[in-house]
């Protein structure tokens, strides 16, 4: 298991690098995170939706994503609340204290997820949340020690050294652990160094000296490392080179924003993320993202003016793309009267497209593939759908693309705003190359981000294979990998 003393460590990507590196070895190796607190998710095979990390980790373990992989999921939708997923499936939204409560049903379906996977795998690494050091959580841990303690699996402590600190956050974790906890830790990992190693080799020996834990590996600083990320959002660079500007409106509850990293990774494209306070600035292109709070997100929209901001780019022919939440924005009206996402209520749209959205218990959750239809442009897309929320209306009489059969989506009668509830609907880069056409009108350079993150999860492997202790590491591990046997850091 693979836990850090702070969020952000470098948990998800030290478990990806060591997926990918077991992979090569031929070891049949799957990721494992109890529990997640994100809202980039991912549609799984058997149906169900999983943290993005998860999904990713997935991929470097050259398997499909599933349920198992990340049993509980929660999803704020408040600053104290969430809603739970288990198994894949929204069980309940609940509070803090309520979800305190929950955990010990929580921790059934996270065992049995393990155990399902212990069934298949000869290796299975597990990411930690958080830290496992914060007293506050400790009581029914089920994402850090709690389920190490309830498994009995090795641990290993990741810091990141770019924070500074690193040797009191690795000292004072591990001071913070119960006798047993520090029993079961292994080793340190220590992630994004630059510098002169021999300049840390003193603090590695005396961490060691006083800990009698081994530091298992420096890793070093992986400069424009380009993989999915969590939860956080990836800035974007101005390019000198680019034909594009895009703009996208971050919104408190902003969900599936990697949907936007073929874009943010095309050299011809400035995609610009505007913040609370932050003025639109002109632009060819605005994206409404996915929200996990539709309503909440579309009337934080308005509070920041970037709806006259959004009419005034459309009068000078600008173009606009809603992604899911987006799409139900761009809409006449959203309605939640169970109080899915927030209080029951309905809320007025953009009122750009002529559509209603109905707020439903049921979740679409659905990996589809088809044709985007966009002026004379048509090509292969493929993506999943994560929505609470039914959409009806003229609109969709002039359908984006046909998914599975169905039409799907929308074209204003101006070819001037399209939406849709696909989620990846860019990464394809024939359909990404149709959207950019569409808004400039001439064809411009793509990114295969399926093919870049198979690269970049090798680079990362080539980083854990360069700069680990194998050595020590396979030492406690209970499987024989002959082809990693005798590598050093």
């Amino acid at each position: 298991m693979v836990q850090g003393t702070t969020s952000d460590a470098g948990k998800s990507i030290t478990v990806a690098g060591l997926c990918r590196l077991f992979q090569r070895a031929g070891v049949k190796v799957a990721p494992f995170k109890p529990q997640n607190m994100a809202l980039n998710s991912a549609v799984t095979a058997d149906g169900g939706e999983i943290g993005r990390a998860q999904a990713l980790q997935a991929e470097a373990c050259k398997l499909a994503a599933h349920t198992d992989f990340n049993p509980v999921l929660l999803k704020p939708n408040t600053d104290i609340g969430a809603q739970v997923i288990i198994h894949g499936h929204p069980v309940a939204d609940m509070d803090a204290t309520d979800y305190h409560q929950y955990k010990t049903v929580a921790m059934s379906a996270v065992l049995s997820s393990y155990q399902r996977l212990a069934e298949q795998y000869e290796l299975i690494l597990v990411e930690g949340a958080g830290s496992p050091a914060e007293i506050n959580l400790r009581d029914r841990d089920i994402a850090n020690m709690g389920f190490a303690e309830a498994v009995d699996c090795p641990v290993i402590i990741v810091a990141d050294i770019d924070r500074g600190g690193v040797f009191a956050h690795l000292h004072g974790t591990l001071a913070l652990l119960s006798p047993s906890e520090q029993a079961r830790v292994v080793g340190f990992v220590i992630n994004r160094f630059r510098g002169d190693i021999s300049l840390l080799q003193s603090g590695l020996d005396w961490l060691e000296q006083e800990t009698g834990k081994p530091v298992l590996g420096v890793i070093p600083y992986l400069h424009d490392l380009q993989l999915d990320a969590e939860d956080a959002i990836n800035a974007a660079q101005l390019k000198e080179q680019a034909q594009l500007r895009i703009v996208v409106p971050v919104l408190p509850r902003i969900s599936n924003h990697t949907d936007l990293d073929p874009l943010r990774l095309n050299p011809a494209v400035d995609l610009i993320w505007i913040k609370m306070g932050d003025a639109m600035p002109a632009a060819d292109l605005v994206i409404l993202p996915g929200s996990k709070c539709v309503r909440d997100d579309l009337a934080f929209l308005r509070q920041q003016g970037w709806d006259k901001a959004i009419d005034k780019h459309l009068r000078y022919g600008g173009k606009v793309l809603g992604i899911c939440g987006g799409f139900q924005m761009l809409g006449q009206h959203i309605a939640d009267p169970n109080g899915i996402e927030s209080s029951p209520g309905t809320s007025a749209g953009l009122g750009y497209l002529k559509l209603e959205t109905i707020l439903t218990t049921a979740k679409t959750l659905e990996n589809r593939s088809g044709q985007l239809q966009l002026d004379e442009h048509q090509a292969a897309v493929k993506g999943y759908e994560i929505h609470a929320g039914d959409s009806q209306g003229a609109a969709l009489s002039r359908p984006l693309m046909t998914l599975n059969g169905q039409p799907e989506g929308a074209i204003d009668e101006d070819n001037q705003i399209i939406g849709s509830y696909l989620h990846g609907l860019l990464d394809h880069p024939a359909a990404c190359a149709a959207v950019l056409s569409w808004v400039c009108g001439h064809t411009l350079a793509t990114v295969d981000v399926d093919t870049l993150r198979d690269q970049e999860l090798n680079k990362l492997a080539d980083a854990f294979e360069t700069h680990l202790d194998l050595t020590r590491f396979n030492s406690f591990l209970s499987i024989d990998t002959p082809s990693l046997q005798g590598t050093n850091r």
